[in-house]
């Protein structure tokens, strides 16, 4: 296992440049198994999720070939049917899109059931749903999704989803891009990564219209062709910068994002007393003084995103008075909290209301990243913590964030990255494994 050693207390300061979109690489890198031709994406976050996928895609006969630290080019031109690898497929939670992707290009599909963060169960009956609106006759088991053209051939639908599913809302444009006739999603997500899908679909020879809507409609067309595109900034990776700028007390100037898409966390962190500034593709949060205590009710886009949530209770741990955070996405997503308490932080958890009392300080703890985000917030936590903190299962971070040990160091944190068995053997302090 893997693990961060941080010694806290230092306010953060510099500037970060924030990478590729973690949820728009995930989706876009699956859908370039439509396409018969070479694909030249941009500003690929390096992170194990995109790492896992090319090799799914390579083992299915996909070309790629590294530009560059954030240029891919994937060619699927070769690509064969096959069941993606099982032990590769589980890793990661983005591999249902793989779902879609097959049988867009193939007509059938069968994968096993994805992995990834377990911190809620995330069931896949609304993609089921718009698959089978599409003419697929579908099977899923506890083990796998299994999709499989009906006799009559896929056509354009029109589903409904019940809830605004993102991965639903991806998996379905997927596979629908090169149905014939018009499919139509209603009720969709409108996430900047579903955008952010649709546009490089669209650069590819797709036909989607509306987009950040909740009403998706596609054109089926009869094929792809390659081309070049850029991946958006993520904007979970340049909150939780800004977040961390915050409670350090620091000032960050976070580079290389799409203002717009942080309203909803400029706005929250202006609230609780942080001075930000916006400039046309940067943000810099600024705190002198204490936090003040806020309220946040986690919304799909454009309200507050639950993937910020662990970490703005981190700066509502520290701020003056109480916040309660209600989370309306994943009702059990708070299991972070009792590893913020080994630090200090007073925290109650209703079901789906998290009650947060204001501490002074922080104190270094060992603790345990349960998933992806709070796995993130643990490190903001032992970066505003008075002495040294120990954080486990770090994979579950380098899931998403690109470099975090070397951006962290940039901005004057004393972080280094450890394996846990030699570490427990005596690695001299300080020094990274």
């Amino acid at each position: 296992m893997l693990r961060y050693k941080i010694s806290g207390g230092r306010p953060l300061e510099g500037t970060v440049t924030v990478s590729g979109a973690k949820n728009a690489a995930v989706a876009i890198i699956p859908a370039t198994l439509l396409v018969k031709g070479p694909c030249l994406i941009e500003n690929v976050p390096d992170i194990s999720d995109v790492r896992l996928l090319l090799q799914i895609l390579e083992e299915m006969g996909a070309h790629v070939t590294y530009r560059d630290n954030s240029s891919i080019e994937i060619d699927c031109t070769d690509a064969q049917y096959c069941e993606p690898n099982p032990a590769l497929v589980r890793k990661i939670r983005a591999s249902y899109y793989l779902v879609g992707a097959q049988l867009g290009r193939f007509g059938k599909s069968h994968v096993a059931m994805p992995g990834g963060c377990n911190f809620a169960s995330r069931p896949v009956d609304q993609h089921m749903k718009g698959f089978a609106a599409l003419g697929a006759e579908m099977v899923s088991t506890c083990d796998y999704i299994a999709a499989e053209t009906c006799p009559e051939g896929l056509q354009g639908g029109r589903v409904n989803l019940d809830v605004a599913s993102v991965g639903a809302t991806i998996n379905i444009m997927i596979a629908a891009v090169l149905v014939p006739g018009q499919t139509i999603i209603e009720n969709a997500a409108k996430e900047p990564h579903v955008v952010d899908l649709a546009n490089f679909l669209s650069a590819m020879g797709a036909k989607v219209f509306g987009a950040g809507t909740d009403i998706i409609k596609i054109k089926g067309v009869k094929a792809l062709h390659g081309s070049f595109y850029s991946i958006i900034p993520d904007q979970i990776e340049a909150g939780t910068y800004m977040a961390a700028a915050a409670a350090t007390g620091g000032n960050v100037l976070v580079q290389n994002v799409i203002p717009k898409h942080m309203d909803c966390i400029t706005a929250k962190l202006r609230e609780m007393g942080a001075r930000v500034v916006e400039f046309d593709d940067a943000i810099r949060v600024q705190c002198i003084r204490r936090l003040r205590r806020a309220t946040v009710k986690t919304l799909p886009y454009p309200g507050f995103p639950t993937d910020m949530q662990s970490q703005i209770c981190v700066c509502m741990c520290l701020a003056d008075g109480v916040s309660r955070i209600t989370e309306s996405i994943y009702a059990t997503r708070f299991g972070y909290c009792e590893e913020l308490a080994r630090m200090g932080a007073d925290i109650q958890v209703t079901g789906k209301i998290a009650t947060i009392h204001g501490v002074d300080h922080l104190c270094g703890a060992e603790v345990t990243a349960p998933d992806l985000r709070a796995g993130a917030a643990l490190v903001i936590a032992g970066l505003a913590a008075q002495g040294e903190t120990i954080v486990n299962d770090v994979q579950y971070i380098e899931r998403g964030y690109e470099n975090i040990i070397g951006k962290l160091t940039a901005l004057g944190a004393n972080i280094v990255r450890q394996e846990e068995a030699e570490a427990l053997c005596g690695a001299p302090s300080g020094e990274t494994v």
